[in-house]
């Protein structure tokens, strides 16, 4: 799908006028414009349509991909980064004019009126001969739109809700049912494309939404509207069904080896080599400080997480290796009788939030090992040190099966029901820990969240999961614990506060949409 999915589609943009013979008589003559109703006339044109519904799953820029990164850093020393962004989200310093917040926003609207207007156009399509096609087709997008809404509600509260295709700048969809609307829709959309989309792919269709992936975010939505027994039991029907099981090694989910296949339930397509004109850049904001830009280092290296973070996994977890770039050749030193020397992550190195902090120091001796070592954790999921850094190939992971196994487990947990330690414990075991056992209710939500933290960190994922399970000032709150310990570690002047909970509706969105509120905490 790479070579297919990677090219933009600009359908419901494109306008062609065609003018037959040169006299002015021709005049007279209708335009012929292509349109969505005018295009649409077999099931192949609407895959063209799908696929650009697909295609912002790796925007570039400030895009889908990028943005996301950005809002993990209100956790605080989770994920932490330099540029204005990620500074400025680690600093808690959000506000509805935020250039992220108004990006992710346009995109997740930009990809649900596509979708809105091809499931329409799917629904009173003639085309007999490729009806199968067809109801996929539709399946997929259904899909993709409950996508991008799990997206907007994973940040935001009371996001407009619109499922119908915008036709006028008159028709202006509202925010009035809240996040229940938001929710309810997933539910409706995840459920019929569950019935309408196949258990897997091959050839050029391999990375399309499957119905398990339909059926991961219906259980992901369950979650967040606390219907555990519901969530349960979505999350066996994956496990037991679908027949997908978790690598022996971790890293085989970000490698390029094993793209759309195994426990990458969901994955968007990346690849600068089937597609030179996308965004290409991906790993170029996780490559290490100082890696050699002869090798493809840019400079820009604008996430990672703490040391101090890194530090905190087992010696003996097995995803260590999948996760953090362990070593790489540094270019403090120049050559070295023709080599760039090699640097070796180490607990002992210096550390700070500063840009270079944590890199190794410049006049670190390059024949002494023990002074050759850095602090700063960075990805190993995203970053490419093989190739340029404007050649990404790496797919970007959106949902695998980790991520339905500790759901269950949550499932489990919070509804008394089933075996809340089995499906934690094959997470566990493939990282090659301990089982879990003995523990109360309390003690094992903690060890979920802190399972989820270590096995998804650079996944984008942990904001949201944070917020869904705090209350600010609440009983259980998570992610105030998260920041307290942030702003006293790296003495930031940073405090818990209800607008961490939540991100604010941009502002364009307020001023340009009469029907839209904003939501209780930034109003």
């Amino acid at each position: 799908m790479k070579n297919i999915q990677l090219h933009h589609v600009r359908i419901f943009t494109l306008v062609m006028l065609m003018l037959t013979g040169a006299g002015c008589s021709d005049l007279k003559e209708k335009p012929d414009f292509i349109n969505p109703e005018t295009f649409y006339k077999t099931a192949n044109e609407l895959k063209l349509g799908v696929n650009a519904v697909y295609d912002d799953l790796n925007s570039g820029g400030f895009g889908f991909f990028y943005d996301r990164y950005v809002f993990e850093c209100l956790i605080g020393g989770y994920q932490v980064g330099w540029e204005k962004g990620p500074l400025q989200f680690n600093l808690g310093n959000v506000n509805p004019a935020d250039e992220y917040i108004e990006a992710y926003w346009g995109i997740c609207y930009r990809s649900i009126n596509r979708a809105n207007a091809i499931i329409e156009t799917a629904e009173a399509m003639k085309d007999p001969n490729n009806q199968a096609l067809i109801d996929r087709l539709k399946g997929e997008t259904l899909f993709l739109r409950a996508f991008y809404y799990y997206g907007l509600l994973s940040y935001f509260d009371d996001a407009p809700l619109s499922v119908k295709s915008t036709q006028n700048i008159t028709e202006l969809p509202t925010n009035s049912g809240g996040n229940r609307a938001i929710i309810d829709q997933i539910y409706a959309d995840t459920k019929a494309a569950a019935e309408l989309l196949p258990a897997s792919y091959t050839g050029a269709d391999l990375g399309r939404s499957t119905k398990w992936a339909a059926k991961s975010v219906l259980m992901k939505a369950q979650l967040w509207d606390e219907k555990w027994a519901d969530a349960k039991a979505t999350a066996e029907d994956i496990i037991n069904n679908s027949g997908i099981t978790l690598y022996a090694d971790f890293a085989f989910n970000f490698d390029l080896a094993h793209e759309n296949q195994g426990e990458r339930i969901f994955e968007a397509q990346v690849s600068a080599t089937a597609s030179p004109n996308e965004y290409s850049q991906h790993s170029a904001h996780f490559n290490p400080e100082d890696f050699p830009s002869e090798l493809g280092g840019s400079g820009w290296s604008w996430i990672s997480t703490t040391q101090e973070f890194r530090s905190a996994y087992d010696p003996k977890d097995k995803r260590i290796a999948g996760t953090f770039i362990e070593s790489y050749p540094t270019g403090r030193f120049g050559k070295i009788n023709g080599v760039y020397p090699t640097v070796t992550w180490s607990p002992k190195a210096d550390y700070n939030l500063s840009r270079f902090g944590g890199v190794v120091k410049s006049d670190a001796n390059p024949k002494d090992p023990a002074q050759m070592i850095f602090g700063k954790a960075w990805s190993n999921k995203i970053a490419e040190l093989d190739r340029r850094n404007s050649a990404t190939e790496k797919n970007t992971i959106y949902i695998r099966l980790s991520d339905i196994l500790l759901g269950h487990s949550e499932a489990c947990n919070e509804s008394g029901q089933g075996n809340a330690f089995t499906s934690i414990n094959k997470v566990r075991e493939r990282a090659g820990l301990a089982a879990l056992k003995g523990l109360t209710q309390a003690t094992l939500r903690d060890a979920i969240i802190q399972e989820r933290m270590q096995e998804f960190v650079f996944e984008q994922v942990m904001y949201p999961e944070l917020r869904r399970k705090s209350k600010f000032g609440g009983p259980i709150d998570y992610l105030s614990k998260e920041i307290k310990h942030f702003a006293q570690k790296y003495n930031v002047d940073r405090v818990p506060k209800a607008k961490d909970y939540v991100l604010p509706l941009p502002v364009k969105e307020l001023l340009g949409n009469p029907n839209v509120k904003q939501n209780a905490t930034w109003q």
